[in-house]
């Protein structure tokens, strides 16, 4: 087990797939200040790793999946406290799984309502067990859905599914969000790790280069990071011709380089 700085989020990485799992179960895996946190390390730690090429997301248990923010966590801040740093933390945290550089699995093994529904679509894929429920309640209790889960959740999802949920407060079931393409795959109850395990072998045998620039791509054209993707991709580019190793032998030199 990798340290991500909360025991309630744990990081392992075996072979070349490495697995994110939020681990509070009495608490449906809710996530407070510290295991958010803690999500973006992991996140960090995964990406930073040359060895990985594939992540698997899930929860502890069968209940939920993620309930999303615990309400205790921030129902009794201000309210510019709670946009200033509890949104915008979930926001850095939820960025960083979504923009990893290695396709991310999550295996929804339980109910995948409000901030876990934000968490699921920050995932390439979504595997969900069939007893599993996907909504976004906010709105009844007054808030909104704040972890760009009217963003990222429409471009991935499609604006009438979101609305569904984000407006009309629908609870859909996993064959129906199977059919609106919120998820790419149902199985039988207890089986999505092992089928998020298997499609994350399947990405593994792939070229890890070919396999990474594809995904930057991808988000580049769904406009998640494209000025930051587009730079990473002129810099991939750039530091693979031998301009780079002549400039740099140059500067260690002090000399002008000669391209």
């Amino acid at each position: 087990m990798i340290e991500t700085g909360d025991s309630h989020i744990e990081l392992s990485i075996d072979g070349h797939i490495a697995s994110i799992r939020i681990n509070r179960p009495e608490k449906l895996n809710a996530l407070d200040y510290s295991m958010v946190q803690a999500l973006e390390r992991a996140a960090v730690l995964a990406d930073g790793n040359n060895e990985v090429r594939a992540v698997i997301l899930t929860g502890a248990g069968d209940r939920s999946f993620c309930a999303g923010g615990d309400i205790e966590a921030w129902a009794g801040w201000s309210p510019e406290d709670f946009a200033m740093k509890w949104v915008r933390l979930g926001h850095r945290a939820f960025d960083a799984l979504a923009r990893l550089r290695h396709p991310l699995i999550a295996a929804i093994n339980g109910h995948c309502l409000g901030g876990g529904l934000e968490l699921a679509v920050t995932a390439d894929f979504r595997i969900a067990e069939e007893h599993v429920k996907f909504g976004q309640p906010e709105s009844g209790l007054g808030i909104i859905a704040g972890w760009s889960g009217t963003q990222r959740a429409v471009r991935r999802f499609g604006i009438q599914a979101v609305r569904r949920m984000a407006l009309g407060g629908e609870i859909l079931q996993a064959g129906e969000a199977l059919s609106l393409g919120l998820v790419d795959k149902v199985v039988g109850k207890g089986g999505s790790v092992a089928a998020a395990i298997d499609m994350a072998q399947g990405i593994a045998a792939r070229s890890p280069q070919a396999t990474r620039l594809t995904k930057l791509l991808l988000n580049m054209s769904e406009g998640e990071e494209s000025e930051a993707a587009a730079e990473a991709l002129g810099g991939f580019i750039a530091a693979s011709s031998t301009d780079l190793a002549v400039g740099l032998d140059a500067f260690r030199k002090k000399q002008k380089p000669k391209f």
